[in-house]
């Protein structure tokens, strides 16, 4: 298979960038773990919310990962969530503060992309912030109010991605998006592989089911050092009196049962991340937490790092 002339730079200035010491390598942080709506979530009477309303230290934001290169001061996010505050000064006081690089974002559900409007003249009053997204999703925010506001006053400046297509963001960094499916009532949704000088990560936070997609996923695993996947719910039956199939996702059991075979350190490189606030594996030292871990399997947490 050729390789496209953008990969090939990409890889040999990738090879000047290998031997960069480990507080200025690149890195992925994570931000945010929690479904579209957090924990707790609106509405929610059960005990898991009810517990996070009172402890703070229950509480969960939604899902989202920042890129970081501390040579260049460069930073990103992988989606804009209703977190999308919390998120980016948590990101301030991680990083060294700096104006955002971009975000990339997966597809058109609330918890991945409403964010984006703390950019508006309303609260940052952000100037031509890269914004990349597949093309349905251009479409969405350039023809739908309030997104289209951005546009039009340039707070967010819209960058066009390719399925399979890498962005070079720098000499040692790139971002590839590839076709997912799910449910696209507005625009298609995507993955990200993210590759840095030493390693590869993929973030994979929705998914209908993996048996519906044309990739199998011990293969993507396989190809990279560290996989954040779509860990929304634990098993069936999680949301009482309503059908599931609605809202298809891959269960966590039903993920471990497919990667049962695998050995022991591949298995620890997948992350679940996305998890509803009605899932047990959020809760730290629970029975779905500890049969995660003891079937050799993780769950992304907030503030964890990958170097790149």
């Amino acid at each position: 298979m050729l390789i496209s002339s953008l990969t090939l730079l990409f890889v040999l200035l990738c090879r000047v960038a290998f031997d960069a010491p480990a507080e200025t390598a690149p890195y992925l942080v994570v931000l945010g773990v929690a479904q579209d709506g957090g924990l707790p979530h609106a509405g929610c009477q059960k005990n898991c919310c009810r517990e996070a309303w009172n402890n703070p230290k229950l509480q969960h934001r939604v899902s989202c990962l920042a890129l970081v290169d501390p040579v260049s001061s460069e930073r990103w996010m992988l989606d804009a969530t209703p977190d999308f505050k919390s998120q980016l000064h948590a990101l301030e006081k991680i990083a060294a503060p700096s104006s955002l690089s971009g975000i990339f974002l997966t597809h058109g559900h609330i918890g991945h992309y409403t964010g984006l409007m703390q950019l508006g003249r309303e609260v940052i009053g952000a100037k031509d912030v890269p914004v990349y997204a597949m093309p349905r999703m251009m479409d969405f925010l350039s023809r739908n109010g309030p997104w289209d506001q951005l546009v039009r006053l340039k707070n967010i400046a819209l960058r066009p991605l390719q399925n399979d297509v890498p962005i070079v963001l720098n000499s040692r960094l790139q971002v590839t998006p590839f076709l997912v499916p799910h449910r696209d009532e507005y625009t298609e949704t995507v993955g990200f592989r993210i590759t840095g000088p030493r390693k590869s990560v993929v973030f994979i936070p929705d998914i209908d089911k993996w048996e519906k997609w044309d990739r199998r996923l011990e293969e993507v695993i396989a190809g990279v050092e560290v996989a954040y996947v779509d860990g929304s719910f634990y098993a069936d039956g999680e949301i009482p009196g309503r059908n599931m199939a609605e809202i298809p996702h891959p269960f966590i059991v039903e993920t471990m049962a497919r990667l049962a075979s695998l050995p022991a350190a591949e298995k620890s490189k997948v992350r679940f991340i996305h998890l509803n606030h009605t899932n047990p594996a959020l809760r730290a030292g629970s029975p779905a937490a500890r049969a995660i871990e003891q079937s050799g399997f993780r769950i992304a947490v907030e503030r964890e790092r990958v170097g790149l």
